[in-house]
């Protein structure tokens, strides 16, 4: 829906919302590009999404179909749930990206390139037996706007005396200031940016702050472009809102439950992407008292971790599917110990070294059941970027509460996607309570319970007088916590284990409907795959399908009311970007017919693959 107003030089039209796509070589800055003009629509008000997406090599073939790197952002003046499905507006800034790209493009929908890229060489590079911009039929269903970016920007810069691969670099600005005419974004935030990044370099900062206006007058004066667009502010709940990256809001929800409850954070990571962030992040933390350790490989990560958890601190470590895989028998040591330790899964595509910059939510069958022995652990799963941040304090809150450790699983969808987020009132964050002992009363037993609802045994700081005591990994007496080889003493540690896990149902929110507590149809999600399934859902919902959302954060345990709901629905999909874990799971502990909408492509699910099976299923209307 949109409304025209007619301006002394252009058209101006109102738009609801608007899916851009910035695409290009992985040297071409596209990341950069996306997440100023991210920054700046968060400024402006908009509800917003986002989803970069580049590739593993450190820097791939120039030109290539693998090198290309893109980032999608979608906003809106009402409230979204997903970065969009097809771009309306594709930004190509090589022939390679156009190729990567074009499929996605929704009829009619914009295209941008810089002209001067689309060369011979490049053409062959990225497969184009001829060029797309001039042969008239490739691009016909399509808006072009091809412009030589690297020419304009020389002339913007020709008495800079700069050299050629200077001027290249900044044609992204001049992108990015076309694109800021177009939608109605001021330049003040990224002119900021620009003048703190670079402030050692004042010749770069100079070449783009001009080759950044020099694409904002582009789009004022050619005739090219005949209108430009407003995207109004959003409605959304007061308060102060930021943009956010989900490892961002990881790293905050973490320091916020040591901060809130009087607890060191000991951090301790080895660099693997997607899950490296959160290191860095916290690593500019210590004045909240934080404690970060980049350890040599993942088994000294996770172990040292564990330490710090028996020395008293909220001990974390975070990493993807493979550095979980070596930090499994740790993890078993951890559940025998009783401590609490989050451990943090930011998941990628697989196996083994796999897809590192795709997404994927593989790994649910691994921190169920990957370790040795009955083991069982508690498992919780972020919905959004912004959800980490709740998700993350939940994590630790179980985690002392129970004296038990958590796995938290993200991915990379979620810890690099963007969208707003509202600031917490920190005095409504729940308190968590902990299990420091300091007296022994006479005699102290580390695995008696101190807490019997909660099962959570005493937490005594080593060194404490009179409060000596030794755990490991071997099975140990359910007192004293002496090695002990005793059949029955193991069986019993074996339903302890299990006990524990079950007794945390009794401590988390019940699981709750979006939609009809009762239709044909209920699309049940974890993790990333919540915006496409509430969008979908949403949408099915207006055209008059009787279908309900049904999401969950706890995996392990289930809330306690799980089962009882699903038997309200005839009928069960379970979007996942894996072949069917939760499905499984779902099946065999409910015995209900649910049946797994797979997605495994390395990209998340868009909303219209998730309403088309919702439609086949119910049937067309």
């Amino acid at each position: 829906m949109s409304e025209t107003k007619k301006g002394s030089k252009k058209n101006v039209e109102t738009l609801e919302q608007v899916t851009i796509r910035f695409a290009g070589d992985s040297g071409d800055g596209m990341q950069l590009t996306g997440h100023q003009f991210t920054d700046t629509t968060a400024l402006v008000g908009n509800d917003l999404a986002t989803l970069p997406d580049f590739p593993a090599e450190i820097r791939a073939p120039a030109g290539s179909l693998a090198g290309v790197s893109s980032f999608q952002i979608q906003f809106s003046s009402r409230e979204i749930q997903t970065p969009g499905d097809h771009p309306d507006v594709l930004v190509a800034m090589n022939p390679a990206a156009l190729k990567v790209h074009l499929s996605d493009l929704r009829s009619n929908g914009t295209i941008i390139v810089n002209a001067a890229n689309f060369n011979k060489r490049n053409l062959q590079l990225a497969g184009w037996d001829s060029n797309p911009l001039e042969d008239g039929q490739t691009l016909v269903d399509y808006k072009l706007i091809d412009v030589d970016m690297t020419r304009l920007v020389g002339e913007a810069l020709s008495d800079m005396g700069l050299p050629p691969k200077i001027i290249a670099r900044s044609t992204n600005m001049f992108a990015l200031g076309l694109l800021y005419w177009m939608y109605s974004r001021p330049m003040d935030t990224t002119i900021k940016f620009i003048e703190t990044k670079f402030k050692s370099r004042p010749e770069i900062v100079e070449a783009n702050k001009r080759a950044l206006q020099a694409g904002f007058n582009f789009g004022y004066t050619t005739e090219e472009i005949s209108t430009s667009y407003v995207v109004l502010k959003a409605k959304k709940p007061a308060g102060t809102y930021r943009n956010i990256m989900g490892n961002q809001a990881l790293a905050m929800g973490l320091v916020a439950a040591a901060n809130l409850n009087g607890l060191r954070l000991f951090f301790s990571g080895y660099p693997i992407t997607p899950a490296s962030d959160i290191l860095h992040i916290l690593s500019g933390y210590k004045h909240f008292r934080v404690l970060t350790f980049q350890a040599e490989d993942e088994i000294a990560a996770v172990t040292s971790a564990i330490g710090a958890a028996y020395a008293g601190a909220l001990a974390v470590t975070a990493t993807s599917g493979p550095g979980m895989a070596l930090k499994s028998e740790a993890m078993g040591l951890a559940i025998s110990a009783e401590l609490p330790l989050v451990a943090i899964n930011v998941q990628r595509g697989g196996p083994s070294t796999g897809m590192p910059t795709k997404t994927e939510q593989s790994d649910l069958f691994q921190a169920m059941y990957g370790r040795n022995g009955e083991s069982p652990i508690v498992v919780l799963a972020a919905a959004t970027p912004a959800d980490c941040f709740n998700t993350a304090y939940e994590a630790c809150r179980i985690a002392i509460e129970h004296m038990i450790p958590v796995i938290l699983l993200s991915d990379g969808y979620l810890g690099s996607g963007s969208e707003p987020w509202l600031l917490p009132d920190i005095d409504a964050l729940p308190p968590i309570k902990n299990h420091k002992v300091t007296d022994s009363n006479g005699e102290f037993y580390p695995f008696d319970f101190i807490d019997q609802e909660a099962m959570a045994r005493g937490w005594a700081v080593p060194g404490t007088p009179a409060l000596e005591h030794r755990i490991g990994g071997l099975e140990k007496d359910s007192r004293t916590g002496n090695v002990s080889g005793d059949y029955d003493n193991h069986q019993q540690m074996v339903d302890r284990r299990a006990q524990k896990v079950a007794v945390v149902a009794r401590n988390i929110p019940l699981a709750t409907i979006h939609g009809d507590d009762s239709s044909e149809l209920l699309v049940l999600g974890w993790g990333s795959t919540y915006g496409a399934i509430r969008a979908a859902v949403d949408s099915a919902r207006k055209q008059g399908y009787s279908v309900s959302q049904l999401h969950l954060r706890h995996l392990n345990p289930f809330p306690s009311n799980l089962g009882e709901l699903l038997l309200r629905f005839p009928k069960i999909i379970v979007p996942e970007i894996n072949t069917g874990q939760l499905t499984r799971i779902i099946r065999a502990e409910f015995l209900v017919d649910a049946n797994v909408l797979s997605k495994v492509s390395g990209k998340p699910f868009f909303p219209s693959e998730i309403e088309e099976r919702i439609i086949q299923i119910l049937g067309e209307k």
